[in-house]
């Protein structure tokens, strides 16, 4: 909208509106109940967020639209950052394996996708394992889980070593985000986790959702073309359904033994996520895994334990004693997720084929959204409602 009718000056009343709702606000006393203008008011602050995301949007897309044309150079941020992943890649020639295997373990690990080659992405893609090709939620939250196991010796009472256990997470994960190029995935989680530390910090109890789309709305801000992005598409979609199903799907065995709830939560969470991205991989790919659960069980369990060890195997220094174990511990690691990978991309009808316009994607997700309404409210009319939506489009696809 913002190139075919320029909005930008237009757009000031939009701030101005949000501006006006935060200072009555404060004017305002709280009641009991419902409230009324305070911040648990959730429908007239998302108004609020929802006018100065448009308003940010427009003044960004609008800056975008001047500089079209112009020859843009890597900030010094981004320059740094890739000297930084060129160094820890480097020293992954001193482990004995094959170059395939590198370039896998440099992606995994740091976002290194230079080596990567396109047989190697279609046999993950086969198995339903992209995600392990790209640095994202997964990555950051086996970081962030691993850097909190290893300050878990601070004591959590003490308001000191409180605070500070938080704010070093959220450094590191963030530094582990910087040297993975700064990607769009992996900074979508790094914001989403930093924002729900935070609210750990301060002891509150974040709300799923709102981190969400806090994480959306920053990324948003900061470039509006992150919508129309493929990874961020996916990234976004997959956690929504995680966040949405995983817990009901959870609930349906309940586990007490750990050893077997690890192995549960983790198909609890691929089933999820496939779901939820299932029909933008129909839309932009033409094809999903068929034996993504299967695989996902173990690769993912054995991808928790090799991408933390490879980064303290490159991070470390070659002096230090032990650390050719660890190095041989990480090529048994990788030799072992590779020969899965291959193992389940031979599997004979891995993969189903079927191609999704705009117009059919668009039904699928209303009828999907709908019929899950339907499961958590029982009102039968939203049901009649996602088979009204399949019989629209079933009508004009035979027309």
């Amino acid at each position: 909208l913002q190139l075919c009718f320029p909005l930008q000056a237009l757009s000031v009343i939009l701030l101005a509106f949000a501006f006006f709702v935060i200072i009555i606000a404060f004017f305002i006393p709280k009641q009991t109940g419902a409230g009324f203008y305070m911040y648990d008011t959730r429908w007239v602050w998302g108004a609020v967020f929802a006018f100065l995301l448009i308003f940010l949007s427009i003044q960004r897309t609008s800056l975008a639209e001047r500089q079209l044309g112009r020859k843009s150079e890597p900030g010094l941020l981004l320059v740094k950052a890739g000297e930084l992943q060129e160094a820890m890649v480097n020293k992954l020639d001193l482990l004995d394996m094959s170059d395939e295997k590198k370039a896998v373990l440099a992606t995994i690990t740091v976002n290194s996708r230079k080596n990567m080659t396109r047989d190697v992405s279609k046999r993950f893609s086969i198995v339903g394992l992209s995600h392990l090709l790209a640095v994202s939620g997964f990555h950051v939250g086996i970081i962030s889980a691993f850097i909190s196991f290893l300050l878990s010796f601070m004591p959590g009472r003490i308001v000191f070593f409180h605070y500070l256990k938080y704010l070093l997470i959220i450094l590191l994960i963030w530094m582990f985000t910087y040297t993975t190029g700064l990607s769009t995935a992996a900074v979508r989680a790094a914001v989403m986790i930093s924002i729900y530390l935070m609210g750990r910090m301060l002891k509150r109890k974040p709300d799923k959702y709102n981190t969400l789309a806090g994480a959306a709305f920053c990324m948003l801000v900061y470039n509006p073309f992150y919508l129309f992005d493929i990874g961020f598409q996916l990234s976004y979609m997959a956690v929504l359904f995680i966040l949405y199903l995983q817990p009901r799907f959870s609930h349906l065995l309940e586990i007490k033994n750990p050893l077997l709830a690890s192995p549960w939560n983790t198909l609890t969470v691929t089933v999820s996520a496939q779901i939820g991205t299932l029909f933008l991989c129909f839309y932009y790919f033409g094809q999903s895994s068929l034996v993504f659960l299967f695989a996902n069980l173990f690769l993912s369990l054995l991808a928790t334990v090799l991408i933390p060890a490879t980064l303290l195997w490159m991070l470390i220094p070659s002096q230090i004693p032990g650390l050719k174990c660890l190095g041989t511990a990480v090529e048994a690691m990788t030799n072992g997720l590779m020969w899965m990978v291959e193992r389940f991309a031979s599997v004979p009808g891995a993969t189903v084929s079927v191609r999704f316009d705009l117009f059919t994607l668009i039904c699928s997700y209303i009828a999907l959204g709908l019929f899950l309404l339907y499961v958590q409210t029982r009102r039968y009319w939203m049901l009649l409602a996602a088979l009204v939506v399949l019989f629209i489009f079933l009508c004009l696809r035979l027309l």
